[in-house]
């Protein structure tokens, strides 16, 4: 499938909190709580890095599936929300894919996890993600719709995220002075011990 994906981030500071403002809002439940681990391929070089594209085998909720991100041939990539082209097709063997992606010069270039819900209100998405720098959501859906919603959670556009969550680990290891190379639980906690 592709499609334009528009979106926003903004942090949270509470999951559960949050999901009970998401119901009172309207929203249903699409995909409880899940583990998700997610693994950015890239050549040696970081090409597709340099190309603002990402290639990403996510495993989640017991289904794998394949996305490439690249900018908008035409319009901005990032405003005041994030634009992307995204193509995802569900593939039936991670390990395999990897494989692949191995025998044609490609490597797991950065990793990273998190806890997510998925909720709609029948006209956009919401995902709460515990990630181990943090919790966000993410309104994912037109533009106008983004910022109605926003509004009704009391989230201002000043609030707003557009960064990936590789930049907002950058961010983050820069400030906290981590040597984690990974955004996963093991290595964030691991670099915080090291402290």
């Amino acid at each position: 499938m592709i499609a334009v994906e528009t979106e926003v981030k903004f942090r949270i500071t509470d999951a559960e909190q949050f999901s009970r403002r998401l119901e009172e809002a309207g929203f249903h439940c699409e995909t409880p709580r899940a583990f998700e681990s997610n693994i950015l391929y890239d050549t040696a070089d970081r090409q597709m890095r340099a190309r603002t594209e990402i290639l990403r085998i996510r495993t989640y909720a017991g289904r794998t599936v394949l996305t490439h991100k690249r900018l908008p041939e035409s319009g901005p990539g990032e405003d005041r929300h994030k634009h992307r082209i995204e193509t995802e097709t569900a593939v039936a063997d991670g390990a395999a894919l990897a494989e692949i992606f191995r025998s044609l010069g490609l490597a797991a270039a950065f990793r990273y996890e998190k806890w997510r819900s998925e909720w709609s209100d029948g006209n956009g998405h919401c995902v709460v993600d515990e990630t181990p720098i943090g919790s966000f959501a993410e309104l994912e859906g037109e533009p106008e719709w983004i910022d109605r919603i926003a509004a009704a959670l009391g989230v201002e556009p000043t609030e707003y995220i557009t960064a990936s969550y590789g930049r907002l680990f950058n961010q983050w290891r820069a400030k906290n002075n981590s040597i984690a190379s990974d955004l996963t639980f093991e290595a964030v906690h691991a670099s915080a011990a090291a402290h």
